[in-house]
């Protein structure tokens, strides 16, 4: 429920009716009037006011990826309703950001600009310019993510309003083609994004589109771009924004335990790879994953639980297809790994984030008493809009809410910080961007492993 909460706080655009988090308000409503396009919508990126399509593309598709793969437990909780609108208020504005086969709207902001005044949305005045990806300033990578977003969501609506999906889906198509007929990284053709959300290339994203564009259509032409790619990926040490290879290789795992595909050739390299990420997250493998002494995974020194979080997802996910197959994952020492060891893994990683470390603290904020109070987020940080509508100005929000020793105003309910250093240590300051800011790319696949072991 509160990471669900979270979403709403992060919520660009003109707010619904039926907004839970009260302290935010209504904010860029003239995104994209530079470009005579509507871009209102879709989600500020962490702590700061942007909206990076690369990120917001892959938070989409992991959204979606929680929604399918655990809308029973979602139901079960009350909570799958709350995950579908979360859902739509992403794929809405993608639609939006899509207004041509060949074109596609992918940042509103200029990040240095943004990064460079502490404001709140509802009265920011930084400018809001729109940067699009088209054949002349092609982005692969942009495309290829946004249509496995769209095809990904295509499933999870199906069920409930087809229409949806069905117009999601021809968008999933559209986009799958710019990004094969168009190479090229984006930030090339966005280099205000670059020094953000660099990209390190674009095949992942197109074997990821046609992994899920097959799942929801079927359609053999997907299936052979997945057996025909150059490069699999082999064994990856993250799964991210940036790095989409070990979900592509559990889908089409997933297409291999269930018989639809043959084990053998490219899919057995594609299950094998997916499965040696997994010994290693067991400590089991060839090139195991860091632990901290307190057992957390730990990736990278920057904002680590983003890692944590997809690995943990991908743990619960693999578990749920071992079971489905009745089989088990042989590690390379001769270790097996079943698909209670996969789950139990992936529920030590959540009691961590939640409070089972040396710390005793959550590292969501609002989630039990010890938790952050100052996560580094402009909307959070200052006093919300509705108790003191003063405009605050871009350096009078350094000076008054910044650099200001007290707890945030707002509470930033489920929002998951970047986490602490390798050796458990978490400082809790406002200041420390690299532990203290939370993003959405770290709370869509959390959702879905937290359905998974609730």
């Amino acid at each position: 429920m509160k990471s669900l909460l979270y979403f709403e706080a992060q919520r660009s655009g003109k707010l619904p009716l039926d907004q839970r988090v009260i302290w935010r308000g209504d904010s860029a409503l003239r995104d994209g009037s530079d470009a005579h396009v509507d871009l209102t919508g879709g989600y500020y990126d962490a702590g700061d006011n942007m909206k990076f399509g690369f990120p917001l593309a892959f938070t989409t598709t992991m959204l979606a990826w929680s929604s399918v793969e655990m809308e029973s437990q979602l139901k079960a909780h009350q909570e799958h309703g709350n995950t579908l609108a979360a859902l739509r208020w992403a794929t809405d504005y993608l639609i939006k950001a899509h207004p041509e086969p060949n074109v596609l709207y992918g940042q509103v902001g200029d990040a240095n600009l943004d990064h460079a005044c502490w404001m709140r949305p509802e009265d920011m005045t930084t400018p809001r310019p729109s940067y699009r990806i088209d054949p002349q300033h092609p982005g692969a990578d942009l495309a290829g993510e946004t249509a496995a977003a769209m095809a990904a969501a295509s499933l999870a609506f199906a069920p409930s309003d087809s229409a949806y999906a069905k117009t999601l889906i021809s968008h999933a198509k559209e986009l799958f083609e710019f990004a094969k007929d168009y190479p090229g990284v984006y930030h090339n053709s966005i280099p205000n994004a670059g020094g953000f959300y660099p990209s390190s290339g674009y095949e992942d994203e197109l074997l990821w589109a046609a992994a899920w564009l097959h799942r929801a259509t079927g359609d053999q032409t997907y299936l052979d771009h997945l057996t025909q790619a150059s490069n699999s990926g082999g064994a990856r040490s993250v799964f991210a924004w940036d790095d989409k290879f070990l979900g592509a290789q559990v889908l089409v795992a997933k297409l291999v335990f269930e018989g639809k595909v043959k084990n053998e050739g490219k899919m057995i390299e594609y299950k094998s790879m997916a499965e040696q990420f997994i010994c290693n997250c067991a400590q089991k493998g060839f090139n195991n994953v860091k632990k901290t002494p307190g057992g957390l995974l730990w990736f990278l020194p920057w904002d680590n639980l983003q890692y944590t979080a997809t690995a943990s997802f991908a743990l619960a996910t693999y578990a749920k297809y071992l079971e489905a197959a009745q089989t088990s994952i042989q590690c390379p020492n001769g270790d097996v790994l079943q698909a209670s060891d996969l789950l139990n893994l992936a529920r030590a990683q959540v009691d961590y984030i939640l409070g089972s470390n040396p710390k005793k603290m959550s590292y969501m904020v609002g989630y039990g008493t010890n938790y952050p109070k100052r996560p580094h987020h402009r909307g959070a940080s200052i006093v919300s809009i509705k108790n003191d509508p003063k405009p605050v100005t871009c350096n009078g929000g350094f000076e008054a809410w910044y650099n200001n020793p007290k707890p945030n105003p707002n509470l930033l309910v489920g929002a998951i910080v970047g986490g602490p250093d390798e050796y458990d240590a978490y400082g809790d300051e406002r200041s420390d961007f690299q532990h203290g800011e939370p993003d959405t790319v770290t709370v869509a696949p959390l959702l879905g492993v937290l359905a998974a072991i609730a």
